[in-house]
C-alpha cells in the first residue's frame, strides 16, 4: 500500500508542510488493519512525540500518506494533573491507551456548546490562532487492534480529534482562523510553501 522506500524506514518520518498536496486531499479509508498499516501507525507515534515541542495529535496525510488514520495523545501534563477536571467519558476510556492509534475515526454528532482555544499545527510551524469549535463530540473510530470504539469526547481530546479528522478531509485549522488571523499568517505560511516545495524537489518529486 505505501512506499516505505520514500518515507523512509524504521523511526521518524517527515513531517510534510503547508503546500504539500497531501494536505488537501480527502484521504482513503482503511479496509484491512495489516502489517504496513502497524508500522504507520508506530512511526506516526514515533513522529509525533519526537518534536521540539512534542505533538498531542498526527494525522496520516501529514506524513505524506492519505489514509484515514490518526495518532493521539491528549494525556494531561505531570504538572496538570494535581488539578481536578472532570473527564468525558471518552477520556476516561481513550487516556489510558495513549499514545494511540485511531483508524477510520469519525465524528457522529457534536455539542452546540462551543469553546474557542488556540491551535497550532505540526504541519504549519510558526503559524496559530484561535479556532472556535463544538465542546463535545461523540466519536466512532477501530483502535490499531480492531476493537470498534464509540464514545462522547470532551476537554483537548474533542479538539484534538476535530482537528485531526479535518486533516483527513484536506482542511488545515489555518482554514477555520478569522480573516484577521489569516492575515496576520500569511506570510509564514507562504515560507512555509516555498520551503515545502523545494524539499519536495529535493525529493524529487
Amino acid at each position: 500500500m505505501f512506499d516505505f522506500l520514500k518515507i523512509g524506514h524504521g523511526r521518524r518520518m517527515r513531517v510534510v508542510c503547508n503546500g504539500n498536496s497531501a494536505l488537501r486531499e480527502i484521504s482513503m479509508p482503511v479496509f484491512e488493519i495489516n502489517d504496513e498499516i502497524r508500522q504507520l501507525a508506530e512511526r506516526m507515534i514515533v513522529t509525533m512525540k519526537e518534536n521540539e515541542i512534542p505533538g498531542v495529535g498526527l494525522a496520516a496525510p501529514q506524513v505524506g500518506v492519505n489514509v484515514r488514520m490518526i495518532v493521539i495523545d491528549t494525556r494531561p501534563q505531570k504538572k496538570e494533573k494535581k488539578k481536578h477536571v472532570e473527564l468525558s467519558p471518552g477520556e476516561q476510556l481513550l487516556n489510558p491507551k495513549m499514545p494511540m492509534a485511531l483508524i477510520n475515526p469519525e465524528i457522529l454528532s457534536s455539542s452546540a456548546e462551543t469553546e474557542t482555544g488556540c491551535e497550532g499545527c505540526l504541519s504549519l510551524p510558526g503559524v496559530e490562532g484561535d479556532v472556535t469549535r463544538p465542546a463535545r463530540v461523540l466519536l466512532s473510530a477501530k483502535t490499531i487492534d480492531g476493537e470498534d470504539i464509540v464514545t462522547e469526547c470532551g476537554g483537548l481530546l474533542a479538539r484534538c480529534l476535530q482537528h485531526e479528522i479535518d486533516h483527513l478531509n484536506g482542511i488545515l485549522f489555518f482554514d477555520r482562523l478569522s480573516n484577521e488571523q489569516k492575515a496576520e499568517n500569511q506570510e509564514v505560511m507562504l515560507a512555509l510553501a516555498e520551503q515545502e516545495k523545494l524539499l519536495a524537489k529535493a525529493e524529487g518529486k
